[in-house]
């Protein structure tokens, strides 16, 4: 009874369908979150009769054919890159990304990993670095005496020093661009990882050659749509419900079958 291991993959795919959309709603005040969608592939077909086959001496072809699903599989779960909501912290190191780019974070093993959470602060030393002490890079230092710090949208930090009017630059922001964006290797705590697939990365200043600009005081918020994602997960569960009842039908058929003398 190939219904059994049919139903039984599309039990697995909207299994898979349901984790996906619970860590979407699980993340859905994740800064710079990004949902992801998954995807889904039929399998080998068993064929019967081939399309186009000749069925007489004359010539005449089978116009169709007969050819039986194995069931589903999951082929990608895919990143969706669209721009989230600015929500505004007043908060002077926060930054929310307009556009394409991602900031650039300084791993302790010396790699380069990437985020659109812009949740900055400084550490011990004035140095600008994420929620989890991670310099940015490049390495930017606000001095320890500036009463006040701005960044403006093309990413140049600027301190105003005590005791001085003129605002200094000590620092410059630049972002990093790739082909693309939904083949980063997500690695946690709102950071990537750059892929073979999502191509090497492209540095740059905000606002140029296709780079999006910043804005201070802001942060992205998750572009997780609550009303989808719970449309979605009904879907996703009448579907499995669905699957269950075919496993169901096939067995009360198998047993009717058994007992036939």
């Amino acid at each position: 009874m190939q219904a059994l291991r049919t139903a039984a993959t599309g039990m697995a795919a909207q299994q898979l369908n349901v984790e996906v959309i619970s860590n979407n709603i699980a993340n859905m005040n994740t800064i710079g979150f990004k949902r992801q969608r998954a995807e889904f592939q039929d399998l080998l077909y068993q064929t019967l009769e081939t399309p186009g086959a000749q069925s007489s001496d004359q010539g005449t072809i089978v116009p169709t054919g007969v050819q039986v699903g194995g069931g589903v599989k999951a082929g990608s779960v895919y990143r969706i890159t669209t721009q989230g909501s600015m929500t505004r912290t007043d908060n002077q190191y926060d930054l929310a990304i307009n556009g394409r780019g991602f900031l650039q974070v300084q791993m302790p093993s010396g790699e380069i990993a990437y985020t659109r959470a812009g949740n900055l602060s400084t550490n011990d030393q004035g140095q600008l670095v994420t929620e989890d002490g991670y310099l940015i890079e490049p390495a930017i230092t606000v001095p320890s005496d500036a009463t006040a710090v701005s960044i403006s949208k093309d990413g140049q930090v600027q301190a105003i020093q005590a005791g001085q009017t003129a605002p200094q630059v000590v620092g410059q922001i630049e972002l990093a661009t790739f082909v693309n964006e939904a083949g980063l290797d997500a690695l946690g705590d709102n950071l990537f990882h750059e892929t073979a697939a999502s191509g090497p990365a492209t540095t740059g200043s905000p606002g140029t050659a296709g780079i999006g600009t910043l804005l201070q005081g802001y942060t992205e918020a998750s572009n997780v749509d609550s009303v989808s994602e719970i449309s979605a997960l009904i879907i996703a569960q009448r579907a499995y419900e669905m699957n269950s009842k075919v496993i169901s039908t096939a067995d009360e058929m198998l047993s009717v079958s058994s007992q036939i003398k």
